[in-house]
């Protein structure tokens, strides 16, 4: 089972819309996550533990090691399919 941390500004809003989107298109594609969601400012801290990061925002850090993906688009919806492919190419 792959780990997935789903960061936003405060680790609620944003992140809960799209770990859901994450978790429904992960068992579509048979592939088994668990999720966990927290604030922007604890990536860094958490980051090592998981399989990949997925923000709802912008992140940059060069002391985390883990793939980090920008999912603004599964908000939007413009280019969500790219960006679900590049999530799932990671945790495939």
């Amino acid at each position: 089972m792959k780990k997935v941390l789903v960061a936003c500004g405060n680790g609620i809003a944003t992140s809960t819309v799209v770990a859901s989107k994450i978790k429904e298109r992960c068992e579509k594609e048979g592939i088994a996550i668990h999720v966990t969601q927290c604030k922007v400012l604890e990536v860094a801290s958490k980051a090592a533990d998981f399989d990949l990061v997925v923000t709802s925002g912008k992140f940059k850090d060069d002391s985390v090691s883990t793939p980090i993906v920008g999912a603004i688009a599964l908000l939007t919806g413009i280019n969500e399919e790219a960006t679900f492919e590049k999530i799932l190419g990671y945790l495939r």
